[in-house]
């Protein structure tokens, strides 16, 4: 088995040779699951979704590509909608493709298809967040699939955004129904940075009505009805700057739309997905890099990634976490991240961070998670004085720590022998 990687590597993470060969057999070990994996994240995942409404954001992401196909890791994760605090991993699974796409997908059913996976997903969501007091699945266009609706988990909501200009029930099409409705309301957004785009304030226009989308002719399960209702929100820039690509998104959505801010309030929710592009951020070449993983075989590979998918979900708790209290609500507790033996840790690191001037304290309560990201922030090179510290300097704080803590625990073995 090959050995790389810049942000994560089995040499790296076993700390010597016994400790490489030791993380090489965990890797390889057939009583070591990825489901197993996934499944442990997601048991401690629900025990923090009680009482809450759960967006539960799904997205699938390329780990490795060999010439049309490849390895892709589909992920599901919670996140709470009134504060925008990361709760946990909901799944985490793989799909191995040894091609390019079929021609002839369109005439399989769902259940055939790679798409299934976006079913999976809401299903998984609806088991592992049950005590939540309501649960919205999010995601892109890739999940607009009409069995998505029509056989959504009792319980859930759905929020995705179009892809297709669907056949309506009266024999229409969406996109066309949707460009004549009137403008319910205007209101400003503030679209942050990406590729291609300066951040921005822009003015943008809502519609929203409900329609009947029609079965499709092919593809779909056995049984499925023909017609599934569905509420569409339009949202669309007014104005954009002269050379700039305004904002339009058609969102599908099961949730009821009495009026221009609950139109408004899915795209508030739908934003929300920005939380899954910065996880898949930290676990590829910005963080964990596991697409620069040297490991041939899948089934170790698949372990690894997991484990760094989870650790990734790690990082950003704790850069959600950074500025302490993000709504009305308490601090989420430093156990939704590290495990109760890691708080002496923490606080002994505090002690020595901390400097004498008001910025170079750590303002938060000890047995929170802001103040866990306070220090692993400083483990990472934050001084504390200039910017905020984003997912890398978390990044490097974390894995200072978990370092630290290996080192510490090495040391009680030997003093215990």
């Amino acid at each position: 088995m090959a050995l790389g990687g810049r942000g994560i590597r089995v040499r790296r993470l076993g700390g010597d040779r016994a400790g490489e060969i030791r993380l090489t057999r965990f890797l390889r070990n057939d009583a070591v699951t990825v489901a197993e994996m996934a499944g442990t994240a997601a048991l401690r995942t629900a025990g923090r979704c009680a009482g809450r409404h759960v967006l539960a954001i799904q997205d699938t992401t390329v780990v490795s590509s060999e010439g049309g196909g490849g390895l892709y890791l589909h992920a599901v994760l919670a996140v709470d909608a009134d504060e925008g605090a990361i709760l946990g991993l909901i799944d985490g699974r793989f799909l191995s493709r040894t091609q390019g796409r079929s021609g002839s997908r369109r005439s399989r059913p769902t259940e055939d298809k790679e798409s299934q996976r976006w079913l999976d997903g809401a299903a998984r969501a609806a088991a592992v967040c049950a005590e939540a007091a309501e649960v919205t699945v999010i995601a892109d266009r890739e999940s607009d699939i009409f069995d998505a609706f029509a056989s959504r988990p009792e319980g859930t909501d759905l929020v995705v955004r179009a892809a297709q200009n669907r056949a309506l029930g009266d024999g229409g099409r969406l996109f066309s129904r949707a460009d004549a409705l009137p403008e319910g309301g205007r209101a400003r957004l503030h679209l942050p940075a990406k590729p291609g785009r300066k951040a921005r304030d822009a003015v943008v226009a809502a519609r929203f009505m409900t329609v009947d989308l029609a079965r499709p002719r092919n593809g779909v399960r056995i049984g499925a009805p023909a017609t599934t209702r569905v509420n569409v929100v339009d949202i669309r820039e007014v104005e954009p700057p002269p050379g700039e690509a305004g904002v339009h998104w058609r969102l599908l959505t099961t949730h009821e739309i009495d009026g221009v801010a609950e139109a408004f309030a899915i795209a508030d929710l739908y934003r929300r997905r920005w939380a899954i592009e910065q996880l898949f951020r930290t676990l590829k070449t910005k963080g964990f890099d596991v697409e620069g993983l040297l490991i041939e075989d899948d089934v170790p590979r698949c372990k690894l990634t997991m484990g760094a998918l989870i650790a990734a979900v790690t990082i950003q708790q704790l850069v959600h976490a950074r500025d302490g209290r993000p709504g009305p609500g308490p601090l989420r507790p430093a156990l939704d991240a590290f495990a109760a033996e890691d708080l002496s840790l923490l606080q002994a690191f505090c002690d020595t961070l901390e400097g004498n001037t008001k910025k170079q304290k750590n303002p938060h309560p000890p047995d929170s998670l802001a103040y866990a990201a306070w220090v692993c922030a400083r483990l990472g090179g934050w001084t504390g004085y200039y910017g905020k510290p984003g997912p890398i300097v978390m990044l490097n704080g974390w894995l200072y720590f978990q370092a630290a803590k290996h080192g510490a625990t090495i040391k009680t073995q030997i003093k215990n022998v």
